[in-house]
């Protein structure tokens, strides 16, 4: 295993950590706000704000998760009648596709994040760039992940699969 798949392996288990981390606490704010409206008639003015930034990193670290497994939805009705040199090709190409997508993540990402950084959420008074900057974040991971799968691709031998 090279040491960008190495890296990328890495990454990911701490990605699946975090959205753990993160999923959990977004149920725990959304029953804490639940017992409270319902069963102490008392709302919790920042939950509904804080479970949302949760959900926004839930989707983006996901999606990252979701890239390096193969899991993400596609149309696979051209490929699977492919020869193994023309299917892997396709797969580096749709990777180097998707690597300069997630590098315009990155880049445009940073400079979102940059815009807004005097902005300040209304119930929890956070930064606002430290939630939007999920964004480059999960670019530069998907980036990391799709240059180890495009060398793995490469790597293996061309025959059918």
């Amino acid at each position: 295993m090279n040491r960008i798949e190495s890296a990328s392996a890495l990454v990911d288990r701490a990605v699946r950590h975090l959205l753990f981390v993160f999923g959990f606490s977004m149920a725990l704010v959304v029953a804490l706000q639940v017992l409270f409206r319902y069963g102490l008639n008392q709302s919790l003015f920042w939950s509904e704000e804080l479970a949302r930034f949760f959900l926004v990193w839930l989707t983006f670290l996901g999606a990252t998760v979701a890239y390096r497994r193969g899991m993400h939805p596609g149309v696979d009705v051209l490929t699977v009648r492919m020869s193994g040199r023309l299917r892997r090709g396709c797969a580096v190409f749709v990777h180097l596709v998707c690597m300069g997508f997630f590098a315009v993540m990155v880049v445009y990402g940073a400079l979102f994040s940059h815009f807004i950084r005097m902005q300040i959420s209304p119930a929890l008074n956070l930064p606002k760039w430290i939630v939007m900057s999920v964004i480059p974040v999960s670019g530069g991971i998907c980036l990391l992940h799709g240059l180890a799968l495009t060398i793995k691709e490469l790597s293996e031998p061309a025959g059918d699969r």
